[in-house]
């Protein structure tokens, strides 16, 4: 049986992030997407122009419609915006009670732009973190959510993850924006630390990687047989789709993955490998 999956997210005309990226995803990765949109950005490959909210009793009633009629196997949250609509989404899936859930912790944009309202960090904390199966932050959200400096080596990384993994009971913080030739991210589950590490990829078009990494999580976990099944393979998705990504030309800016590398034919002739397999 093909699964439902949701994204609860926000925005991005130009197609490498949010709701538009986590659809592309969700395909590729072979189940079905559904939405409910977050907030409408208007932002491109440099950046977000402005972000128009939605009242809080809209996204409740685009969520409770959904799942009156959906069956929804896994969901996963993104851009929320503000404390209301944090508190809302929580209520909203407090109700309907997704089997799996993850929560990409989107606090601000590759662009250094803030999606995320400095006052709805505790909201995030107390309402949505309790009820995820599996967190996603990257270093820079990670401190936002713990009131730390930002780690810049793993031990300080180790560190952190405990901490997280006090807020949600499985954790993956991603070390990207750490420096040196490898990508090394740290997976908390039942109490037990993997090192996933993989080469890193030389490309600018990382717009909208974390939200992509989070998708395929939440479309492979119904798929899989645990979460680090789904989170591996969610990896080495992204690596193969940021191998893939300058046969693209999305922006001049920080373009998207591709996210449909297995799919399309190949610029020049050459097939994508993940370094992972």
């Amino acid at each position: 049986m093909i699964p439902n999956v949701l994204s609860i997210a926000g925005t991005d005309p130009s197609g490498g992030a949010g709701i538009q990226a986590d659809l592309k995803t969700f395909s590729a990765l072979g189940a079905y997407g559904t939405t409910v949109i977050t907030a409408l950005v208007a932002q491109n490959t440099h950046g977000v122009h402005s972000v128009h909210q939605p009242p809080a009793e809209f996204i409740t009633a685009q969520l409770d419609n959904l799942f009156e009629d959906v069956h929804i196997d896994a969901a996963k949250v993104g851009m929320l915006g503000n404390a209301e609509v944090v508190r809302a989404v929580a209520d909203g899936l407090r109700r309907h009670a997704p089997h799996y859930l993850v929560v990409d912790p989107v606090m601000v944009a590759t662009s250094g732009d803030r999606l995320l309202a400095s006052d709805a960090v505790t909201a995030l904390i107390t309402e949505l973190l309790p009820l995820a199966d599996l967190v996603t932050p990257n270093l820079p959200e990670a401190a936002d959510l713990l009131g730390e400096a930002e780690a810049t080596d793993e031990a300080t990384m180790l560190d952190q993850l405990y901490l997280l993994g006090e807020l949600c009971p499985g954790v993956l913080l991603k070390g990207g924006h750490l420096a040196g030739p490898d990508s090394v991210d740290l997976l908390l589950l039942d109490g037990e630390v993997t090192r996933l590490s993989a080469p890193r990829v030389q490309t600018r078009n990382t717009h909208g990687s974390g939200c992509t990494l989070s998708a395929a999580i939440t479309a492979l976990r119904p798929q899989r047989a645990d979460w680090y099944s789904a989170v591996l393979e969610a990896k080495e998705y992204l690596t193969c789709a940021l191998l893939a990504a300058d046969q693209l030309d999305v922006g001049s800016g920080h373009g998207p993955q591709h996210h449909f590398y297995a799919w399309w034919p190949q610029q020049g002739g050459a097939s994508v490998h993940s370094p992972l397999s």
